[in-house]
């Protein structure tokens, strides 16, 4: 039940973030996104998601393998989003300085919910 209400302050959180981005595209500010931003958008969001199941996962088996999924999940979403930004630059054609602020808008305020999900459920184990 606690991980069903961590993913859906997830979503509640994806939701708000996807808010100003879709106010740029429909309001003529649409050359402040890159192309296929949505794509950015979902994958990093998605893989967000999928690292925040797995450390809170692991934090509920044991918290020594909390803090190791904690350690591998940042190392593989670091990895991944590198990957996923390289390949995404090599086959389109963009204005860089455009790419790197969406691209970081995404990213750290994905790894912010992150962290204040984890942090937050630390907190709860150390006042039991």
């Amino acid at each position: 039940m606690k991980l069903l209400r961590h993913i859906l302050f997830f979503i509640l959180f994806v939701i708000v973030l996807a808010v100003p981005p879709y106010i740029l595209a429909n309001n003529g500010y649409a050359s402040l996104l890159i192309p296929h931003f949505w794509l950015v958008f979902f994958f990093l969001s998605g893989l967000t998601l999928v690292v925040v199941i797995a450390v809170l996962t692991g934090q509920q088996m044991d918290a020594e393998k909390g803090t190791q999924m904690f350690l591998a999940a940042t190392v593989f979403k670091i990895l991944a989003c590198l990957v996923f930004a390289l390949i995404f630059i090599l086959k389109n054609k963009l204005n860089r300085y455009i790419f790197v602020a969406d691209f970081f808008y995404i990213y750290f305020l994905n790894t912010a919910f992150e962290i204040y999900i984890l942090l937050r459920n630390l907190r709860n184990q150390n006042s039991r």
